[in-house]
């Protein structure tokens, strides 16, 4: 052991070095090889005496050593390797492989050339050699060669590239190949592999040292050479990897340096030229590559490159025609494969940012891809698909345009494959879109870039689409290749990748949502500008113009919707076009998808994908106008200047395919003869030779290459076919034979070959991507592996479209982050996800496979929630919720058990979230609770319900739960009959009286199904109601509206009303109390209108049951306080108070003031707002018709009032107005009238507790205001009450309750309220101010003197038909006595507070004086005294115009009956006596006794009873007005003015004028005398009527002569007077027969005898003369000057009395004084 160590000298080298070369030349056959031991000899002596070099020598292959030592120490090792014996070759290299692991060699390889020239460098001379060794035949040696070559490629102190480390890799390749046992073909891959990691991890971080993963041995052996594992091969493979990978610990610092200088090759650099390497073929493809590089890539990248394409090229080569079944070259192509796996599953994202690499990607590997995936080797496509997921998964973003055309070829031609696919082949598609499914940012951007985009496949749709075939499996009655195993196990693998999708797409929303919920998406590309109409450029090319700065981009969720809308509108017309093409072109044409003009529809039909060609024909051969100039344009837009004619016509057919109808060829191919002689002029010598060779030619290729043609056409016949078609000339026959052989060898046929897939499901694909003959060709021709040349023409065209697309928008990448998006995917994926998540869980009952859809659907619900998408979330909601079979639960499963649980599960997590569909989940909660109690035995709540006394009653242990079911009679329970018949998921009731038996086998089902249901326990159920209190604020309400819907439904059940909903409202309601008031508000809001529907349900028992839960609630409530001035306990008790004033139920209604006087009376001291609702309670309690009631609620108001008055307006003053409103409908009660009083006696206590102060209002209650106003109906002018007047609220509506009681019809309670409410306005008028006065006489005061107007009109106009009636106001009429009193207390008030009511005196007057237009003698009399005594009492404190308001009032009262009276007597002329002449003096006599003689009907006898009534009424209050203007004149005459005196005597002068005008109507006199005499009844007093008019007013006018003179002056009194007195005279001539003069007419003859008075004059005459006396008294008492002015025209007045016939002797003396007196001296004087 010494002595080895001391072998090779003290350097790092000679230590590995020297053991080698000794074992060397211990095991060398001296003689045979005496140069080698020579050669160990010298190096063995040289090393012994060399030490490592102070710094590194860089141009040595050994830095520690000089260039010559290095040398020298290394050639032995060359010529060991190259003697070829193993026992010389092992020592050498495991020297070598030391060496490299130990970092000791350094050098750059990059030429294998350099390994023949003997000068070349020592390290790529021994690689050479040891690569050599492959055909040694040893396995041992063979091992030892891969483990050197990887450590040689492992140090970071060896560079090897270009063509050497091909050259490497090609040595381990043949090893795989060729390998001596199956352990070293498995090395031989692992070091491939490995090398790939190695060199492409150096590549991506552009460094020698880097940390490389170790390949894993396993993954290798995953779709290949398991059958070369020998026992531990595996393992010990991977333990050679691992050994050979680590990197000594003992690296010394400069080769850190050494490899930091090499990783960007500077120290490389130095040696040797910078030229590449040759590659390995001279394909063309390399020429687009080579253009990108530019020499700014290192040499480690530029190694990179070329390995990479040469693995790409291994890849895809071929087997030959002579050698189909070449396996060696399949194996091969599989390990390129693989490592090409090794690498794209291990790049990093240099390969996105570098163009070059990206480059390389797309025309080698994609070209690699395209040409083996057509191949029928199973191993290959896995790896293809391999490969394709990590393009997608990593290079996406770089190869849009690549990935949209493998991605169809791949995954979805085998996916969309249901009815014959290969199992492997599919579940390897099934897999790796399982791996997609998981990554939620490729499922993104899958739809963003491809769905959303014109020129892409809906490869997300389809991908959708055909997992749900898959999940459905073969429809029914086809024929399939699979067996019901591998059925279902697709079935599961396509929902499980469903179920992934879903999920990813909630996981990507809520990663966004967390990030930022509320900020809008942020789009980079704010340039992005996107024409969504076509644009055809000059190639016609159906184009978006999206302006784009980088390869992936953001765009926002509204700007891919409208793409992806172009897109399906595009689609939809191309879709109709393939079926009637004419519809098809109109659509798109009106959907400006095309232009109108035949060139651009021309554009369309050639450039656009998806479009059937055979289609395309037909429309082209159409003979209408409008197809037939696109089909002119067509063929006018090809150009077939310098074409054969057999060129031309397979370029003009090649677009699409001629249709069978022989005019459709017709009209083509004359357009085609016209076309192509244009362009080829001196071809024909005219249109018609090209017309009919084209015929012929057509005919030749359908003849030619059509297999049902048996006799084909020979060159002979065609040319004899067309002979003298050129103006009757042949064409030379050379070119005929030409043009036979040039179709008979190439079939004319379209570009793209479109033929009509047999499965209908790849059809879509193949339009879309217009991949139809792309896939034809290369399944068709490479799946016998011939050459490349064979399909040279369509890789060149796969690659065109590559080129063709990049400067497309589909070559632009697009990421979003906007959630919006994912509303554009669920409605393409919904529906889909639905129908396989419901399928799958209906058919199956495998525990896996329903898991997987029940998780399908849990993510499903929770991304259409968040996203608000209800039409989806309600949908899967209903779908799990049906599966639960609650509805027939005697059919159920653990699988519907199991959904039972998803719905909890969805109800806790996406509570927030579910809005309407919180119905059904409540439904199932509450349909799973009935079973439940079922199965516990619990009697139904019906039985509850129906029991008037309630009794509580333990329920049985759950040990006795199934069994209860099992007893005898169980089977006759109608609940468990129903339950077990079951119904529709939408019935909310069960049928109870079916006819259908339930069997014993069905009970047992039950009862099994009820031990399933144990698993999911009451804390779970209970769990979703608790956690309501961590809903947000929309969610509660929602929730709490769905449980509302659905305690209704359960309680509304005519046959088994249940509760559990509506204690789960209780429950919630008290869970959630604590939410802030806005929110608790909403959730009120429909907790009220449930109980208030509830509760006035028609099931006394639902309704008691509801009303005793909202009791709960209340009392609850009321235990909170509540601070001032909120309204919430007022809005918690609403509820009761609707349902009282709704409900037509008397014990509801009794219960419900039980309820209120149980919570107040308890919780008296929270009540704060809640006393509004409470009052309103009793208000509806007050007016019910039930006496128990009234008095119930009245003894709990009396409590209130009496010892708790206080706390109804600690807080919230506004209540009082609601307890005087109460108050004031308990006097209302038409029970007890000591209800009514008592009512009325708290009133006035009310009013002394307002009195006392206290009570201040709100500002902001000013709604209730409005309460104060309704009395302005009259137009009063309302002063709204100053600031001061703090408890004008509050007097109020006390007050006008008060007042509206006065018109109640009990004798008693009128008179209380009159007495209570004036004087509470006396007791505390002093604490009022004048405008709250005001609002008190117009509202309060007035009302009740107009409600004696209106009951009088009422009941006095009904007794006459032809008199309107006035509507009853509430209440009846008054009488007298309480007038008397009303008016009493108002004059009462008004004086007392005149200073402050002095505005309101005219109102006053007017209220009465407005009752002698009342008709009523009574009322007007009262009125007229009352008003009198006002008068006298504040006669010296009215002003003039006090006065003036006061007789102007009389006089409008004095006037207001005159209209109405006329009316009344005009009815009079329409009734007729015998007699129709005027009665006359002279007949008097004879006529008297003839009166009761005349025959009146009954109708007439009323109406003229009732003008007699209304005439005496009407002159009794008009002589009450002349007493009361007298007495007032005569009381106060010197306190009138002359104006007030002037309207004093225009009252009496119209008052007069008035009964004057009465007197003169003769006939109605008369007819009024003879309706009195039928009736009995006594006459009119009209004479007297007019006897006291005209005496008040002579007295009056005398009084102003003797004591007013200048008034009187003023006034014109004298001259009045005279014409009152001469108008007296004329009536008494009148009267006593004598006329004077003037009356007479001028031809008529006056009587000189005079006839005697009959008994009616007499009686008249007698009457009359007091006033008569009174004139003669009132001239005689005039001045002489005076009198002598009138006396011409009195003095023939007197001569008729002086002979009249008189009724008193008063009369002669009188007269006879005054002839003495008066008018003696006058003639005396003349």
């Amino acid at each position: 052991m010494s002595a080895s160590q001391a072998l090779g000298g003290h350097s790092r080298c000679g230590r590995v070095l020297g053991p080698s070369l000794d074992k060397i030349i211990k095991n060398v056959a001296w003689r045979k090889h005496s140069h080698l031991v020579a050669a160990c000899k010298s190096a063995l002596d040289k090393l012994e005496t060399l030490a490592d070099l102070p710094s590194p020598d860089f141009t040595s292959p050994i830095p520690s050593l000089l260039r010559s030592d290095a040398e020298l120490s290394l050639a032995p090792l060359l010529i060991a390797i190259d003697t070829a014996s193993p026992k010389i070759i092992e020592p050498a290299l495991d020297c070598l492989f030391k060496l490299f692991s130990l970092n000791l060699v350094y050098a750059e390889i990059d030429r294998s050339d350099a390994a023949d020239n003997n000068h070349g460098p020592i390290v790529s001379r021994i690689l050479d050699s040891i690569c050599k060794l492959c055909n040694l035949g040893d396995a041992e040696i063979e091992l030892a060669m891969l483990r050197v070559l990887l450590s040689a490629v492992r140090s970071p102190c060896v560079l090897i590239r270009g063509d050497y480390l091909i050259h490497i890799v090609k040595t381990c390749y043949n090893v795989y190949l060729g390998g001596l046992n199956g352990t070293n073909q498995i090395c031989a891959k692992a070091v491939l592999a490995q090398i790939m990691l190695i060199v492409f991890k150096r590549v991506e971080e552009d460094s020698m040292l880097v940390n490389v993963k170790t390949a894993s041995v396993g993954e290798l052996l995953e779709y290949t050479d398991r059958n070369l594992s020998e026992g531990n091969s595996a393992l010990f493979v991977q333990g050679l990897i691992n050994e050979t990978v680590e990197v000594s610990s003992e690296v010394k610092q400069e080769v850190l340096f050494l490899s930091s200088k090499s990783s960007n090759g500077d120290a490389f650099a130095q040696k040797g030229d910078d030229k590449q390497g040759a590659e390995v073929g001279d394909d063309d493809e390399e020429t687009n590559v080579k253009q990108h590089e530019t020499g700014t890539d290192s040499k480690l990248r530029e190694a990179g490159f070329m390995l990479f394409k040469n693995l790409c090229k291994l890849s895809m080569k071929f087997s030959t025609q002579e050698h189909t079944d070449d396996q060696i070259l399949l194996r091969g192509k599989i390990l390129s494969l693989e490592l090409l796996k090794v690498v794209m599953d291990n790049a990093g994202p240099i390969w996105c940012a570098n163009e070059r690499f990206l480059s390389i990607i797309k025309q080698f590997l994609c070209l690699s891809l395209l040409k083996n995936s057509a191949l029928s080797v199973m191993t290959i496509f896995q790896l293809l698909s391999s490969i394709f997921m990590s393009l997608l998964s990593k290079f996406r973003s770089g190869l849009k345009a690549e990935i949209g055309i493998f991605f169809p070829m791949l995954i979805l031609r085998v996916l969309e494959n249901v009815l014959q696919p290969s199992f492997i082949q599919k579940m390897s598609v099934l897999n790796s879109l399982e791996k997609i499914s998981q990554d939620p940012q490729i499922i993104i951007d899958i739809f963003v870039n491809y769905d959303c985009d014109l020129d892409a496949p809906n490869i997300y749709e389809r991908t959708v689409n055909g997992l749900l075939k898959t999940a459905l499996g073969p429809p029914p009655g086809s024929t399939t290749t699979l067996t019901p195993a591998q059925d279902l196990t697709f079935r599961l693998e396509s929902v499980k990748c469903l179920v992934g999708i879903i999920k990813s797409m909630g996981a990507w929303m809520d990663q966004q949502l967390k990030v930022d919920p509320y900020v809008p998406n942020k789009s980079q590309n704010d340039a992005l500008t996107e024409n969504l109409s076509n644009h055809y450029g000059e190639e016609g090319a159906v184009e978006y113009e999206l302006q784009a700065e980088a390869n992936s981009e953001l765009s926002d969720a509204a700007t891919l919707e409208q793409r992806r809308a172009y897109k399906m509108e595009l689609q939809k017309g191309i879709s109709l076009f393939n079926r009637k093409p004419a519809k098809g072109i109109d659509f798109l044409i009106n959907t400006k998808k095309v232009g109108g003009s035949p060139e651009e529809v021309v554009s369309f039909l050639k450039n656009t994908t998806g479009l059937n060609p055979t289609v395309i024909g037909d429309y082209l051969g159409e003979r209408e106008d409008f197809p037939l100039k696109v089909m002119h344009a067509y063929v006018d837009s090809l150009n077939f200047e310098k074409m054969n004619f057999g060129e031309a016509i397979r370029f003009f057919l090649r677009g699409f395919r001629l249709p069978g109808e022989a005019q459709k060829i017709d009209r083509i191919m004359e357009k085609f003869a016209e076309r192509y002689c244009i362009c080829n002029p001196n071809s024909f010598t005219s249109a018609d030779t090209a017309y009919v060779l084209a015929y012929s030619v057509i005919m030749l290729n359908t003849d030619a290459h059509n297999n049902m043609v048996k006799d084909k056409m020979t060159k002979t016949d065609f040319i004899r076919n067309n002979r003298g078609i050129d103006d009757g000339k042949d064409l030379p026959e050379e070119y005929l034979g030409a043009l036979y052989d040039q179709i008979v060898k190439d079939e004319i046929k379209m570009n793209a070959d479109y033929s009509e897939p047999q499965n209908k499901q790849v059809n879509g694909l193949n339009r879309l991507l217009g991949l139809d003959g792309i896939l034809n060709l290369v399944m068709g021709k490479q799946a016998e592996e011939k050459p490349l040349g064979a399909n040279g023409l369509l890789i060149k065209h796969i690659q065109e479209q590559f080129r063709a697309k990049s400067g497309k928008s589909e070559s632009v990448f697009y990421s979003i982050s906007d959630v919006a998006i994912l509303r554009f995917m669920v409605e393409v994926c919904w529906g889909p996800m639905l129908a396989a998540f419901s399928v799958t869980l209906d058919q199956s009952d495998d525990r896996l496979a329903t898991s997987q859809c029940l998780q399908g659907f849990r993510y499903a619900i929770h991304v259409t929630a968040v996203l608000g998408m209800q039409t989806q979330k309600d949908a899967f909601v209903t779908s799990v919720a049906k599966f639960t079979y609650l509805h027939c639960a005697a059919d159920m499963k653990q699988k519907n058990v199991d959904a039972m649980k998803t719905i909890m599960s969805i109800a806790i997590e996406d509570g927030n979230y579910l809005q309407e569909a919180w119905e059904h989940i409540l439904t199932c909660l509450s349909r799973f609770e009935h079973l439940q109690l079922l199965g516990e035995g619990v009697p139904p709540d019906a039985s509850f319900l129906n029991i008037s006394n309630v009794e509580t009653e333990e329920k049985p242990l759950k040990s006795s739960t199934l069994t209860s079911l099992k007893k005898k009679g169980t089977l006759q329970n109608p609940a468990v009959m129903a339950v077990v018949r079951g119904g529709s998921y939408d019935s909310s009731t069960i049928v109870v009286s079916a006819p259908k038996l339930v069997t014993p086998e069905q009970v047992n089902n039950f009862i099994s199904n009820l031990n399933l249901l144990d698993q999911i326990g009451s804390y779970e159920l209970n769990h979703i109601f608790a956690h309501s209190q961590r809903l947000n604020s929309e969610a509660i309400v929602s929730f709490v509206k769905a449980l509302c819907k659905v305690a209704m439904s359960e309680l509304q059940s005519p046959t088994d009303p249940r509760v559990f909903s509506l204690t789960k409202i209780v429950e919630i309601a008290h869970y959630n109390m604590n939410r802030i008031r806005l929110v608790w508000s909403r959730i009120w809001n429909v907790l009220s209108d449930f109980f208030v529907s509830v509760g006035l349900s028609e099931n006394l028992s639902v309704a008691i049951f509801v009303m005793d839960s909202l009791r709960q609630l209340a009392m609850k409530f009321l235990e909170r306080e509540e601070l001032a001035n909120y309204n919430f306990q007022n809005e918690f008790l609403r509820p009761f108070v609707i349902v009282m004033q709704k409900s037509s139920s008397a014990e509801i209604r009794e219960l419900i003031v039980r309820c209120i006087s149980q919570m107040v009376l308890s919780r008296v001291s929270n009540v704060k707002s809640g006393w509004k609702s409470v009052f309103l309670v009793f208000t509806a309690a007050a007016a019910d018709e039930r006496k128990s009631i009234v008095l119930l609620a009245f003894e709990t108001m009396e409590k209130i009032v009496r010892e708790y008055f206080p706390y109804i307006t600690e807080t919230e003053s506004v209540t009082f107005t609601d307890c005087v409103r109460c108050l004031i409908t308990f006097t209302s009660s038409r029970f007890n009238s000591d209800v009514s009083l008592n009512a009325i006696a708290f009133l006035r206590f009310c009013a002394v507790k307002l009195a006392e102060g206290g009570l201040v209002r709100n500002e902001d209650s000013k709604d209730d205001y409005s309460y104060i106003l309704p009395g302005n109906e009259e137009g009063f002018d309302v002063q709204t009450p100053t600031n001061k007047d703090e408890n004008v609220f509050f007097w109020m509506p006390l007050l006008t309750g008060l007042s509206k009681l006065t018109s109640d019809p009990r004798s008693a309670i009128r008179k209380s309220s009159l007495e209570v409410l004036f004087n509470i306005l006396k007791d505390h008028g002093h604490l009022f101010s004048q405008p709250f006065w005001t609002l008190v006489f117009q509202s309060v005061v007035f009302p009740i003197f107009n409600s004696l107007n209106y009951d009088e009109n009422k009941t006095n106009d009904q007794e006459v038909s032809s008199t309107a009636a006035h509507p009853a106001p509430q209440g009846s009429t008054w009488d007298s006595e309480t007038y008397v009193v009303a008016a009493e207390c108002l004059v009462d008030l008004f004086i007392t507070f005149f200073s402050m009511l002095r505005p309101q005196l005219p109102s006053v007057v007017s209220v009465l004086t407005a009752h002698v237009s009342s008709r009523g003698q009574g009322p007007a009399k009262t009125g007229m005294a009352i008003l009198e005594r006002l008068t006298n009492e504040l006669a010296t404190r009215l002003s003039e115009d006090d006065w003036r308001g006061i007789f102007l009032a009389l006089k409008e009262a004095a006037a207001s009956t005159i209209p109405g009276l006329l009316k009344v007597v005009r009815t009079m002329d329409g009734i007729q006596f015998h007699d129709e002449t005027e009665p006359s003096n002279d007949l008097e006599v004879s006529s008297e006794h003839e009166e009761n003689n005349y025959d009146l009907d009954d109708d007439n006898l009323q109406t003229a009873s009732y003008v007699v009534s209304r005439m005496k009424s009407h002159i009794a209050i008009q002589l009450i007005i002349i007493q009361v203007v007298s007495d007032l004149y005569k009381m106060h005459q010197d306190l009138l003015s002359t104006s007030n005196i002037r309207i004093l005597l225009e009252i009496f002068s119209s008052i007069s004028s008035h009964a004057n005008q009465l007197n003169s109507e003769t006939i109605l006199q008369h007819k009024l005398r003879k309706v009195c005499s039928v009736l009995e009844l006594s006459d009119p007093p009209l004479v007297h009527f007019e006897n006291e008019s005209y005496q008040t007013y002579i007295t009056i006018l005398q009084d102003l002569l003797l004591k007013k003179a200048s008034v009187s002056q003023e006034l014109g009194a004298e001259s009045e007077l005279m014409v009152l007195c001469d108008k007296v005279l004329q009536i008494y001539l009148d009267c006593a027969g004598r006329r004077s003069p003037k009356q007479n007419p001028v031809n008529q003859p006056v009587a000189h005898w005079i006839l005697p008075l009959g008994p009616a004059k007499k009686e008249e005459l007698a009457a009359r003369t007091s006033l008569l006396l009174l004139a003669l008294r009132a001239l005689s008492g005039l001045s002489k000057d005076s009198f002598k002015r009138y006396v011409s025209q009195l003095f023939p007045m007197l001569v008729d009395l002086v002979r009249s016939e008189h009724g008193s002797g008063e009369v002669p003396g009188v007269l006879s004084d005054m002839f003495q007196a008066c008018i003696g001296p006058i003639i005396m004087e003349s």
